[in-house]
Protein backbone atom coordinates (compact mmCIF):
# COMPACT_ATOMS: atom_id res chain seq x y z
CA UNK A 1 0.00 0.00 0.00
CA UNK A 2 3.20 2.51 0.72
CA UNK A 3 4.43 1.83 -2.73
CA UNK A 4 0.76 2.60 -4.27
CA UNK A 5 0.58 5.83 -2.06
CA UNK A 6 3.95 6.95 -3.54
CA UNK A 7 2.87 6.35 -7.21
CA UNK A 8 -0.09 8.30 -6.54
CA UNK A 9 1.90 11.42 -4.74
CA UNK A 10 4.62 11.00 -7.53
CA UNK A 11 1.95 11.62 -9.91
CA UNK A 12 -0.02 13.76 -8.70
CA UNK A 13 0.93 16.71 -10.78
CA UNK A 14 -1.20 15.07 -13.15
CA UNK A 15 -4.43 14.55 -11.50
CA UNK A 16 -4.59 17.83 -10.40
CA UNK A 17 -3.80 19.27 -13.77
CA UNK A 18 -6.75 17.15 -15.36
CA UNK A 19 -8.92 18.33 -12.73
CA UNK A 20 -8.50 21.61 -13.58
CA UNK A 21 -8.51 21.25 -17.53
CA UNK A 22 -12.12 19.86 -16.29
CA UNK A 23 -13.22 22.49 -14.44
CA UNK A 24 -12.37 25.06 -17.73
CA UNK A 25 -14.55 22.72 -19.10
CA UNK A 26 -17.63 22.56 -16.92
CA UNK A 27 -16.92 26.62 -17.34
CA UNK A 28 -17.33 26.51 -20.80
CA UNK A 29 -20.63 24.58 -20.48
CA UNK A 30 -22.09 26.55 -18.45
CA UNK A 31 -20.90 29.60 -20.94
CA UNK A 32 -22.50 27.49 -23.49
CA UNK A 33 -25.95 26.80 -21.67
CA UNK A 34 -26.22 30.79 -21.32
CA UNK A 35 -25.30 31.02 -25.02
CA UNK A 36 -28.36 28.57 -26.19
CA UNK A 37 -31.02 30.34 -23.88
CA UNK A 38 -30.28 33.46 -24.97
CA UNK A 39 -30.40 32.76 -28.73
CA UNK A 40 -33.01 30.56 -28.11
CA UNK A 41 -31.52 27.72 -29.55
CA UNK A 42 -34.39 25.17 -28.66
CA UNK A 43 -32.20 23.10 -26.60
CA UNK A 44 -33.64 20.89 -24.60
CA UNK A 45 -32.82 21.91 -20.92
CA UNK A 46 -34.60 18.37 -19.22
CA UNK A 47 -31.55 16.83 -21.32
CA UNK A 48 -28.89 18.92 -20.01
CA UNK A 49 -30.28 18.59 -16.56
CA UNK A 50 -30.52 14.66 -17.17
CA UNK A 51 -26.72 15.18 -17.89
CA UNK A 52 -25.97 17.11 -14.66
CA UNK A 53 -27.83 13.69 -12.52
CA UNK A 54 -25.85 11.20 -14.61
CA UNK A 55 -22.24 13.07 -13.80
CA UNK A 56 -23.02 13.44 -10.43
CA UNK A 57 -24.17 9.42 -10.07
CA UNK A 58 -20.78 8.62 -12.08
CA UNK A 59 -18.75 10.94 -9.35
CA UNK A 60 -19.84 8.90 -6.67
CA UNK A 61 -19.68 5.33 -8.12
CA UNK A 62 -16.56 6.79 -9.65
CA UNK A 63 -14.49 7.15 -6.21
CA UNK A 64 -14.91 3.76 -5.11
CA UNK A 65 -14.82 1.45 -8.37
CA UNK A 66 -11.64 3.51 -9.53
CA UNK A 67 -10.01 2.47 -5.65
CA UNK A 68 -10.79 -0.74 -6.17
CA UNK A 69 -10.10 -0.77 -9.73
CA UNK A 70 -6.51 0.42 -8.97
CA UNK A 71 -6.11 -1.89 -5.89
CA UNK A 72 -6.63 -5.33 -8.36
CA UNK A 73 -4.51 -3.61 -11.25
CA UNK A 74 -1.30 -3.18 -8.56
CA UNK A 75 -1.67 -5.91 -6.78
CA UNK A 76 -3.14 -8.85 -9.23
CA UNK A 77 -1.98 -7.64 -12.47
CA UNK A 78 1.06 -5.24 -12.29
CA UNK A 79 3.48 -8.38 -10.27
CA UNK A 80 3.10 -10.13 -13.62
CA UNK A 81 4.11 -7.21 -16.09
CA UNK A 82 7.14 -8.32 -18.25
CA UNK A 83 9.09 -5.02 -18.00
CA UNK A 84 9.30 -2.14 -15.74
CA UNK A 85 9.42 0.71 -17.88
CA UNK A 86 10.75 4.11 -16.03
CA UNK A 87 8.96 7.16 -17.28
CA UNK A 88 10.58 9.90 -19.03
CA UNK A 89 9.17 12.20 -21.79
CA UNK A 90 9.02 9.67 -24.09
CA UNK A 91 7.27 6.81 -22.71
CA UNK A 92 5.20 9.19 -21.51
CA UNK A 93 4.45 9.51 -25.25
CA UNK A 94 4.37 5.83 -25.85
CA UNK A 95 1.58 5.37 -22.70
CA UNK A 96 -0.25 8.02 -24.15
CA UNK A 97 -0.17 6.08 -27.71
CA UNK A 98 -0.79 3.12 -26.46
CA UNK A 99 -3.81 4.06 -24.28
CA UNK A 100 -5.18 5.36 -27.36
CA UNK A 101 -5.16 2.61 -29.10
CA UNK A 102 -6.52 0.65 -26.43
CA UNK A 103 -9.39 2.89 -26.48
CA UNK A 104 -10.16 2.97 -29.41
CA UNK A 105 -10.56 -1.47 -29.09
CA UNK A 106 -12.37 -0.82 -26.11
CA UNK A 107 -14.81 2.03 -27.59
CA UNK A 108 -15.29 0.09 -30.76
CA UNK A 109 -16.29 -3.28 -28.27
CA UNK A 110 -18.70 -0.94 -26.32
CA UNK A 111 -20.68 -0.21 -29.67
CA UNK A 112 -20.29 -3.84 -31.53
CA UNK A 113 -21.31 -6.07 -28.84
CA UNK A 114 -24.16 -5.71 -26.50
CA UNK A 115 -22.70 -6.43 -23.50
CA UNK A 116 -20.48 -3.78 -23.49
CA UNK A 117 -23.23 -1.40 -25.29
CA UNK A 118 -25.52 -2.11 -22.32
CA UNK A 119 -23.45 0.94 -20.27
CA UNK A 120 -22.17 3.02 -23.07
CA UNK A 121 -25.78 3.61 -24.55
CA UNK A 122 -25.57 6.20 -21.20
CA UNK A 123 -23.18 8.42 -23.13
CA UNK A 124 -25.05 8.22 -26.24
CA UNK A 125 -28.90 7.94 -25.23
CA UNK A 126 -29.13 12.07 -25.30
CA UNK A 127 -31.07 13.46 -28.38
CA UNK A 128 -28.94 16.86 -27.37
CA UNK A 129 -25.51 17.39 -27.85
CA UNK A 130 -23.68 19.82 -26.06
CA UNK A 131 -20.82 19.54 -23.91
CA UNK A 132 -22.76 18.62 -21.05
CA UNK A 133 -23.12 15.52 -23.23
CA UNK A 134 -19.34 14.61 -22.10
CA UNK A 135 -20.44 14.14 -18.23
CA UNK A 136 -23.33 11.43 -19.05
CA UNK A 137 -21.49 8.82 -18.55
CA UNK A 138 -21.98 5.43 -16.91
CA UNK A 139 -22.13 4.64 -13.57
CA UNK A 140 -20.86 1.72 -13.84
CA UNK A 141 -18.40 1.18 -16.93
CA UNK A 142 -15.22 1.81 -14.50
CA UNK A 143 -16.36 -1.90 -13.42
CA UNK A 144 -15.63 -3.19 -16.98
CA UNK A 145 -12.85 -0.29 -19.04
CA UNK A 146 -10.38 -1.37 -17.69
CA UNK A 147 -10.18 -4.39 -18.10
CA UNK A 148 -9.35 -3.54 -21.69
CA UNK A 149 -5.59 -1.61 -20.57
CA UNK A 150 -4.28 -4.75 -19.17
CA UNK A 151 -1.80 -5.01 -21.92
CA UNK A 152 -0.54 -1.61 -20.58
CA UNK A 153 0.30 -3.04 -17.42
CA UNK A 154 1.41 -6.13 -18.63
CA UNK A 155 3.73 -4.75 -20.37
CA UNK A 156 5.62 -2.63 -17.51
CA UNK A 157 3.63 1.05 -17.04
CA UNK A 158 2.39 1.08 -13.72
CA UNK A 159 -1.45 1.15 -12.50
CA UNK A 160 -1.32 4.90 -12.25
CA UNK A 161 0.57 5.65 -15.28
CA UNK A 162 -2.42 3.72 -17.02
CA UNK A 163 -5.12 5.47 -15.01
CA UNK A 164 -3.63 8.98 -15.76
CA UNK A 165 -3.09 8.20 -19.69
CA UNK A 166 -6.98 6.81 -19.89
CA UNK A 167 -7.59 10.16 -18.24
CA UNK A 168 -5.92 12.10 -20.08
CA UNK A 169 -7.86 10.84 -23.20
CA UNK A 170 -11.08 11.03 -21.69
CA UNK A 171 -10.55 14.59 -20.94
CA UNK A 172 -9.48 15.54 -23.95
CA UNK A 173 -12.92 14.38 -25.64
CA UNK A 174 -14.72 16.86 -23.23
CA UNK A 175 -14.39 19.80 -26.04
CA UNK A 176 -15.59 17.62 -28.86
CA UNK A 177 -19.43 17.34 -27.66
CA UNK A 178 -20.51 20.16 -29.19
CA UNK A 179 -22.04 22.32 -32.46
CA UNK A 180 -20.54 25.70 -31.42
CA UNK A 181 -17.28 24.56 -33.37
CA UNK A 182 -17.56 23.60 -37.14
CA UNK A 183 -14.89 21.39 -39.52
CA UNK A 184 -11.61 21.92 -39.24
CA UNK A 185 -10.32 20.79 -42.47
CA UNK A 186 -7.72 18.10 -42.53
CA UNK A 187 -7.71 18.04 -38.71
CA UNK A 188 -10.80 16.47 -38.92
CA UNK A 189 -8.89 13.28 -40.39
CA UNK A 190 -6.26 13.35 -38.21
CA UNK A 191 -7.63 13.95 -34.65
CA UNK A 192 -10.26 13.38 -33.12
CA UNK A 193 -12.75 16.83 -33.61
CA UNK A 194 -16.44 18.31 -32.76
CA UNK A 195 -17.05 17.12 -36.32
CA UNK A 196 -15.75 13.79 -36.27
CA UNK A 197 -17.20 13.37 -33.18
CA UNK A 198 -20.66 14.26 -33.93
CA UNK A 199 -20.62 11.61 -36.50
CA UNK A 200 -19.61 9.17 -33.94
CA UNK A 201 -22.93 10.42 -31.90
CA UNK A 202 -25.08 10.51 -34.63
CA UNK A 203 -27.73 7.59 -34.64
CA UNK A 204 -27.90 8.37 -39.29
CA UNK A 205 -27.49 4.82 -40.70
CA UNK A 206 -24.63 6.03 -42.27
CA UNK A 207 -22.44 6.75 -39.32
CA UNK A 208 -23.48 3.92 -37.03
CA UNK A 209 -20.66 2.85 -35.87
CA UNK A 210 -17.68 4.73 -36.98
CA UNK A 211 -15.46 7.35 -35.67
CA UNK A 212 -14.12 5.43 -32.46
CA UNK A 213 -10.60 6.96 -31.93
CA UNK A 214 -9.57 9.47 -28.82
CA UNK A 215 -7.40 11.54 -29.66
CA UNK A 216 -5.67 10.04 -33.14
CA UNK A 217 -8.09 9.25 -35.94
CA UNK A 218 -5.38 7.04 -37.46
CA UNK A 219 -6.98 3.78 -35.91
CA UNK A 220 -9.87 4.20 -37.54
CA UNK A 221 -8.13 5.09 -41.00
CA UNK A 222 -6.33 1.87 -40.21
CA UNK A 223 -9.65 -0.47 -39.12
CA UNK A 224 -12.00 1.20 -41.90
CA UNK A 225 -14.03 2.76 -39.24
CA UNK A 226 -13.81 6.56 -40.33
CA UNK A 227 -16.31 8.77 -41.64
CA UNK A 228 -16.15 11.93 -42.49
CA UNK A 229 -19.54 14.81 -41.16
CA UNK A 230 -21.78 15.09 -44.66
CA UNK A 231 -25.18 14.96 -44.03
CA UNK A 232 -26.58 16.78 -40.65
CA UNK A 233 -26.16 14.52 -38.18
CA UNK A 234 -29.45 13.16 -36.01
CA UNK A 235 -28.15 12.62 -32.42
CA UNK A 236 -29.15 10.15 -30.15
CA UNK A 237 -29.67 6.33 -30.76
CA UNK A 238 -31.69 4.55 -32.58
CA UNK A 239 -34.29 3.37 -30.34
CA UNK A 240 -34.60 6.82 -27.98
CA UNK A 241 -35.62 5.85 -24.69
CA UNK A 242 -37.74 9.02 -24.11
CA UNK A 243 -36.39 9.39 -20.38
CA UNK A 244 -34.50 11.96 -18.26
CA UNK A 245 -34.51 9.62 -15.08
CA UNK A 246 -30.75 8.64 -14.26
CA UNK A 247 -31.15 5.31 -13.37
CA UNK A 248 -33.24 4.59 -17.09
CA UNK A 249 -30.31 6.22 -18.82
CA UNK A 250 -28.03 3.93 -16.89
CA UNK A 251 -30.02 0.70 -16.91
CA UNK A 252 -32.58 0.24 -19.67
CA UNK A 253 -30.29 -1.69 -21.95
CA UNK A 254 -29.52 -3.83 -18.85
CA UNK A 255 -33.68 -4.05 -18.62
CA UNK A 256 -33.89 -5.19 -22.26
CA UNK A 257 -31.04 -7.49 -22.22
CA UNK A 258 -32.65 -9.53 -19.50
CA UNK A 259 -36.15 -9.20 -21.09
CA UNK A 260 -34.83 -10.96 -24.29
CA UNK A 261 -32.57 -13.42 -22.90
CA UNK A 262 -35.48 -14.63 -20.79
CA UNK A 263 -37.80 -14.84 -23.86
CA UNK A 264 -35.26 -16.21 -25.88
CA UNK A 265 -36.35 -19.86 -27.28
CA UNK A 266 -32.20 -21.30 -27.24
CA UNK A 267 -28.87 -20.86 -25.51
CA UNK A 268 -28.03 -19.76 -28.82
CA UNK A 269 -30.37 -16.79 -28.87
CA UNK A 270 -29.59 -16.07 -25.25
CA UNK A 271 -25.47 -15.95 -26.35
CA UNK A 272 -26.41 -13.68 -28.71
CA UNK A 273 -28.72 -11.06 -27.38
CA UNK A 274 -26.22 -10.77 -24.75
CA UNK A 275 -22.92 -10.49 -26.96
CA UNK A 276 -23.94 -10.12 -30.49
CA UNK A 277 -24.26 -6.53 -31.98
CA UNK A 278 -26.61 -4.66 -30.15
CA UNK A 279 -29.97 -4.91 -32.35
CA UNK A 280 -29.25 -8.51 -32.54
CA UNK A 281 -32.68 -10.84 -33.56
CA UNK A 282 -32.66 -14.31 -34.40
CA UNK A 283 -33.67 -14.55 -38.51
CA UNK A 284 -37.22 -16.00 -39.57
CA UNK A 285 -35.56 -19.15 -40.91
CA UNK A 286 -34.22 -19.93 -37.18
CA UNK A 287 -37.78 -19.19 -35.52
CA UNK A 288 -39.86 -21.31 -37.97
CA UNK A 289 -37.24 -23.76 -36.78
CA UNK A 290 -37.49 -23.28 -32.95
CA UNK A 291 -41.58 -22.79 -33.09
CA UNK A 292 -41.84 -26.12 -35.20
Amino acid sequence: MDMLTELLDKYDGWFVALEWITLGFIGLAVVEAIADMLFKTGRRFSETAANIMTAVGYEFTGYFINAAVLLVAYYFIAPFALFEIEMTPWTWVLALVMADFLYYWMHRTEHEVRFFWAYHVTHHSSPEYDLTTAFRLSWVEGLVEWIFLIPMLLVGFDPVVTFVALAANATYQTWLHTQKVGKLGILDKIINTPSAHRVHHGSNPEYLDKNYGGVLMIWDHLFGTYQAEKALVKFGITEPIESINPFVINFHEYAGIACDVWRAKSWSDRWHYMFAHPGWKPDAAQIQEQEA
